[in-house]
C-alpha cells in the first residue's frame, strides 16, 4: 500500500460547552470540559491511520506535558511519529466552544511555528511516486510551499486542505494535485460562494488555472462535491444526529487519502469519508471520535440494508 506523509499541526484541544455564545464583556457557565489530542493535521493522520494507510505525522509539539500527550496519543492511533520533533516552546493549542453540536476555534500555534525544512526533507527522501502528501495551514506557509515542491519532485500525489483559509501564492497551489476545501474557504481563496453548479465550474476554473485536477467541496449537511475537467460528482451525507463537528473535516480528508492510497478513485474514496465523517460527528472529542475502518464499513453496509 502507498504510504502517506501529512505534514502539518499538532494540538492539543481545550473544549468546553455552551448553551450560546457569550456577549462581549459576559461571563457564562459552560460544561463537559476535556482536553483532546488535535489539531489538524494530527487529525487527519489520525484518521488516515484508522482507515488502515500506512501514515507518518511530520510535525513539531512542544518540551511540556502536552507534548508527551500529543506524541502518545499519535502512537496509539497507529501513526508512525519518527518525523515528529520538539521544540522548547508550548506545544500548539485550540480553544474549542462547542454551542449545539458546532463549535468555534481560537488558535496557539506555538510548536507548529517551529517546524523544520530539514525534518520535511528527512520525511519525504523516504517517499516513492505512488505516495501521498497532505499539508494544512495551521503550520508557516513556507514550509508547505516547500514540502509540496520537494513532493512534486519525487512525484508523490499532493492534497491540500486549505484551513484556516488565507489567500495563496501561486507557489504553493502549483504543487497541488487535489484541493479539499468548505463553502467558506471557496469564498477566500476563490472569490466563490459555491451555491449552484455554475459556482462549481467557477471554483474549478480558479483553481485548474493552477494546474489542479480535482477540487472537492464540502457543504456540510449537504455533503460534498467533486469538480473536475468535465465531471461534476456529487455525494450525499449520512443522516446522523450531529453531537461535536470538531474533527469532522479533517476525518473526511484523511478518509479520502487513505482510500487512494488503497487506489480507489475519488467518488468511491469519498463516499466512504462521507460515512467516517458522520460517525465523527456522532461523538465527542477529536482524534478519539474519529472511527476506525472496521466501523465504517459497518455503517455503510447497514445503510445498505435500510435504503
Amino acid at each position: 500500500m502507498s504510504k502517506i506523509f501529512v505534514i502539518g499541526s499538532v494540538n492539543m484541544d481545550l473544549v468546553i460547552c455552551v448553551d450560546r455564545m457569550p456577549k462581549s464583556g459576559e461571563t457564562l457557565s459552560g460544561y463537559g470540559f476535556m482536553t483532546n489530542p488535535g489539531g489538524k493535521g494530527a487529525n487527519q493522520a489520525v484518521a488516515a491511520a484508522k482507515m488502515n494507510a500506512a501514515t507518518y505525522m511530520v510535525g513539531c509539539v512542544g518540551n511540556d506535558a502536552f507534548g508527551d500527550e500529543l506524541q502518545k496519543a499519535l502512537d496509539d492511533y497507529g501513526v508512525n511519529t519518527r518525523y515528529l520533533t520538539r521544540a522548547d516552546s508550548n506545544s500548539g493549542i485550540a480553544v474549542i466552544i462547542v454551542e449545539k453540536g458546532d463549535n468555534r476555534i481560537i488558535l496557539d500555534a506555538g510548536a507548529n511555528d517551529k517546524i523544520i525544512k530539514e525534518k520535511v526533507e528527512q520525511a519525504l527522501s523516504q517517499a516513492s511516486e505512488q505516495d501521498f502528501c497532505i499539508c494544512q495551514l495551521e503550520i508557516p506557509l513556507d514550509i508547505v510551499e516547500h514540502a509540496f515542491c520537494l513532493a512534486k519532485q519525487k512525484g508523490l500525489t499532493t492534497i491540500l486542505n486549505p484551513a484556516p483559509a488565507v489567500k495563496l501564492g501561486e507557489n504553493i497551489l502549483r504543487n497541488v494535485d487535489i484541493i479539499v476545501l468548505n463553502e467558506t474557504e471557496c469564498e477566500i481563496l476563490a472569490d466563490v460562494i459555491p451555491q449552484s453548479q455554475e459556482d462549481y465550474k467557477k471554483v474549478f476554473e480558479f483553481f485548474s488555472g493552477y494546474n489542479i485536477k480535482s477540487v472537492i467541496i464540502t457543504l456540510g449537511s449537504k455533503g460534498s462535491v467533486l469538480i473536475e475537467k468535465d465531471n461534476i460528482q456529487y455525494t450525499p451525507a449520512f443522516k446522523v444526529q450531529a453531537i461535536d463537528t470538531t474533527s469532522a473535516g479533517d476525518t473526511y480528508l484523511g478518509a479520502i487519502a487513505s482510500e487512494l492510497a488503497k487506489g480507489k478513485n475519488l467518488t468511491d474514496a469519498m463516499k466512504t469519508a462521507s460515512a467516517a465523517s458522520a460517525l465523527t460527528v456522532t461523538k465527542k472529542g477529536a482524534m478519539q471520535s474519529i472511527p476506525y475502518y472496521d466501523e465504517v464499513i459497518k455503517f455503510l453496509e447497514r445503510q445498505k440494508t435500510s435504503g
